[in-house]
């Protein structure tokens, strides 16, 4: 009966062993890599802060300084666009 516990412990040591290595290629589950494509660089957007409140400018207008009638600056920012352009949406 001595002869029969170091061939148990053989032959568990050899199936541990076998389970404990990677499956092969053949039964692997293959990993499809999915390529995804950088975004587009953007170009930062102004923001203007008007009256109203502070939004980002569309890309065919520019923010000017405010100022009263009279010349003198007021703080805020008011938003030129091109005419057919709306500033606000």
């Amino acid at each position: 009966m001595s002869s029969k516990i170091p061939v148990a412990i053989a032959v568990l040591a050899s199936v541990f062993a076998h389970l404990a290595q990677p499956a092969s290629s053949a039964h692997r589950v293959r990993n499809h890599r999915v390529t995804r494509h950088a975004p587009a660089a953007r170009q930062p957007t102004q923001i203007a802060c008007t009256v109203i409140g502070c939004m980002p400018i569309p890309a065919a207008c520019t923010p000017i300084e405010g100022k009263t009638p009279g010349g003198i600056p007021t703080g805020f920012d008011v938003i030129a666009c091109p005419p057919g352009t709306w500033p606000l949406k």
